[in-house]
């Protein structure tokens, strides 16, 4: 008996995570047809020439901001997945083309889903970041989705991505589910030579995944078997435990295979930022692994792998002399603009008091004398999210919204609530007195307030003095974040 070949929508297919979920389902080509929305460039063309013998792969070449591209491509399918995007460090250069695509992408997709004659036969996945979640630093490491969204200074692509994920979660569509991506290690990441690196905390976390098993888990979701628990919520994607690394563990570790033994020879300690940058561990990244089970890399086989199919010179880096490497590859890279001693040399306040505080905190970080690897708390912690957890949703009643927009500083302002009508917009008032709709989903369960006052990054500690959910993080001392073990 034939099996019933399910038919998929891909954007984003020409990028590094893109290309690996194109070879996951092409070895399963018997289950799956793909079509696949590309930018017509020469870069994507080429990229695209890798799968020219996949049988069951469709290629429409277009753009994500042309609605009648994106709705020629939506007719038919049983799922889209939407992993389309500017990212980083485009994205930052170029705000206005990244909030066209990225969020103009995703409207697009909605529309298009919204226009076919069954809607709810298609299962919609879009694709976030931790980005969303901003500098989550020691001793704050630890986070869940549900916890304040705020998004580090001067990143757009963060912002773009809030702005999408609250278009999916209430557009109303009857199937659809949200992914926060963390990093992604793939062999690219050991070929990564742009200022943004310095950008990175030594002291910073981020819980990373492989990108074969962020692939495996995207081509298993399109599955028909995927249980009904996943839809209808925002998840996080993080590899586990054995992922779990700080900034500093992540550079030593990926240098040692490529025979570096000091790192410390290659970089002046202050040439790294001190904050504003973004990742953390999770406390719910299992539950995803648990619906849709996809985890089958440890850090070390992942590294294994990348660094054996990288080129000669990352390689055998180690072999290069270190002041070669130190004077005129690494320091020139830090002066590039988005590098952190372009900021300092031109005296970017700004961009000076973003990554370090001010200069004298900068001046005050000292030479690798003094330095200790950061070793954060591994137990984890848990911020509080303003309303009873334990409640079933579906009992969650105006007095529940309005206890949690008063942890916000705010109010909610609807009167007409029907009780665990967890869907419906409602309105809402932040403490600035900035009024916006957003569904109790959106708002206990997602982490998402206002959006106006989420794209101020520079006024977060002062959003905090009146928004106690916010300064938990802004605000607090350790003591203050709930222990749950």
């Amino acid at each position: 008996m034939s099996v019933a070949r399910w038919r998929v929508f891909l954007t984003g297919a020409s990028g590094n995570w893109g290309r690996c979920v194109l070879r996951e389902f092409s070895e399963r080509a018997g289950h799956f047809d793909v079509v696949a929305l590309v930018l017509p460039t020469p870069r994507d063309r080429e990229a695209m020439n890798a799968f020219a013998d996949m049988e069951n792969l469709e290629v429409a070449f277009g753009d994500l901001t042309d609605y009648a591209a994106v709705e020629r491509c939506v007719r038919g399918a049983d799922v889209v997945l939407h992993l389309g995007a500017v990212v980083s460090p485009l994205a930052d250069d170029h705000p206005e083309l990244t909030r066209r695509v990225n969020v103009g992408g995703a409207r697009n997709i909605i529309r298009a889903v919204k226009a076919q004659p069954d809607p709810a036969s298609i299962g919609v996945v879009m694709v976030g970041s931790v980005a969303e979640t901003g500098d989550r630093n020691p001793p704050h490491h630890w986070g869940r989705v549900g916890d304040p969204l705020r998004v580090s200074r001067f990143d757009e692509y963060g912002q773009s991505k809030i702005v999408a994920e609250r278009e999916l979660v209430d557009s109303g569509l009857p199937k659809w589910a949200w992914l926060r991506q963390t990093a992604i290690f793939h062999p690219g990441v050991l070929e990564i030579r742009d200022p943004i690196m310095t950008h990175c905390p030594f002291a910073g976390v981020m819980e990373w995944v492989s990108v074969e098993d962020s692939a495996r888990l995207l081509v298993t979701i399109c599955d028909p078997g995927t249980p009904p628990e996943f839809w209808g919520g925002v998840h996080n994607i993080g590899g586990g435990a054995g992922w779990r690394l700080t900034n500093w563990e992540l550079q030593t570790r990926m240098f040692a295979a490529m025979g570096v033994k000091d790192l410390r020879r290659w970089y002046a300690r202050d040439w790294f930022a001190t904050r504003n940058f973004h990742g953390q561990w999770y406390t719910d990244s299992d539950r995803l692994h648990d619906l849709v089970p996809f985890r089958h890399d440890t850090f070390d086989t992942a590294l294994a792998r990348a660094v054996a199919s990288a080129p000669a010179a990352v390689r055998h880096a180690g072999k290069v002399p270190t002041w070669l490497v130190k004077h005129l590859v690494l320091k020139p890279l830090t002066l590039r603009p988005r590098g952190t001693m372009r900021f300092l040399r031109d005296n970017d306040i700004e961009k000076i008091e973003a990554y370090f505080g001010s200069r004298a905190e900068w001046e005050a970080i000292g030479d690798w004398s003094t330095f200790e690897p950061p070793n954060p708390d591994r137990t984890p912690r848990y911020l509080d999210h303003g309303y009873d957890e334990s409640k079933d949703p579906a009992t969650w009643t105006r007095d529940d919204y309005a206890g949690a927009a008063g942890f916000r500083g705010g109010k909610l302002l609807s009167t007409d609530v029907n009780p665990g009508d967890v869907e419906t917009p409602l309105r809402w008032q932040c403490a600035f007195g900035h009024e916006f709709p957003g569904s109790p989903r959106l708002v206990l369960t997602a982490g998402h307030w206002c959006p106006d006052c989420v794209r101020d990054p520079a006024s977060y500690r002062e959003q905090a003095e009146r928004n106690p959910f916010l300064a938990q993080i802004e605000l607090s001392t350790p003591a203050t974040v709930i222990n749950r073990e």
